[in-house]
């Protein structure tokens, strides 16, 4: 196995619902702090350029094949001189699609992925991806994934399997006091699933939260809860950041030496048996 070297940043950021000059404005911000912590690559959460619970609006604010918010974000990447994954509603000829976009160092866009496993009522409004991306960039081989996604693990292992170097995942975990009080789904469990997906696939992996709270309605709301994280291929976690909005710099740093003793003891890949899980 080759050595494995990145600086990876995750933005824990909040969003502006509905505004889209105003995230651009921050995601811009946060590449730069991206930047001068030094920083090849940095990932956005889930919807970033809108904030999530938009309804109605998706028909103006989802993003063209050509379209501002793709145009903004590129032209960020490029004048920052870094590979930036975001997270966007994105539309089709009339379709929407909850997506991840990827931009190179110089700005071009290198790939585009629509979230394949949609979550409630996502699937009334939003058609799921079907195809599972894995993008060359001048950090490596990046699996593509939003949110819900990372909770299947068969899809993860599909990834790597397409030969991804990293995993990378925009999200906006949402919980409420019923989820968190009642069943536990808090930033331990968000943090636990992060880290057995790195661990079983030994492979690193990156997560950017969105943060804050929205409103679904105006008697329904919810928090958006982290933690963004980078996370080696044993989920050990490199950086990590539990609550409010930031920035965090993961530098992944292992000899191919290393690795691969590694991976002499974390035979997890090799030790399946899928005939046994059909």
């Amino acid at each position: 196995m080759p050595d494995i070297r990145a600086s990876i940043a995750v933005a824990q950021m909040d969003c502006v619902l509905g505004d889209l000059e105003a995230n651009l404005d921050r995601i811009e911000n946060y590449a730069g702090l991206a930047k001068g912590l030094g920083a090849e690559l940095v990932i956005f959460p889930e919807c970033a350029t809108t904030g999530y619970f938009i309804g109605d609006r998706v028909k103006d604010l989802a993003d063209g094949p050509d379209g501002p918010a793709a145009a903004r974000l590129g032209a960020i990447a490029g004048a920052n001189g870094l590979t930036l994954i975001c997270g966007l509603y994105t539309q089709e000829n009339g379709v929407f699609y909850n997506s991840q976009k990827v931009f190179g160092p110089d700005g071009a866009l290198l790939a585009t992925y629509h979230k394949a496993h949609l979550f409630a009522s996502e699937r009334t409004v939003y058609r799921a991806g079907d195809q599972p991306v894995v993008v060359d960039t001048p950090v490596g081989r990046l699996g593509l994934t939003i949110c819900y996604d990372l909770i299947f693990p068969g899809f993860v292992s599909k990834l790597v399997d397409m030969g991804a170097d990293f995993i990378v995942n925009s999200t906006d975990w949402i919980n409420d006091p019923y989820q968190r009080d009642v069943w536990g789904w808090n930033a331990e469990r968000i943090q636990g699933l992060a880290s057995t997906r790195a661990l079983e696939n030994v492979i690193p992996l990156a997560m950017a939260c969105r943060t804050g709270r929205e409103h679904a309605a105006p008697d329904l709301a919810f928090d958006s809860t982290g933690p963004s994280c980078v996370v080696s291929p044993s989920g050990k976690f490199l950086a990590r950041l539990d609550a409010g909005e930031g920035i965090v710099v993961g530098r992944i740093d292992i000899a191919a030496k290393e690795l691969d003793r590694w991976t002499g003891i974390a035979t997890y890949r090799q030790d399946r048996r899928p005939d046994l899980y059909r």
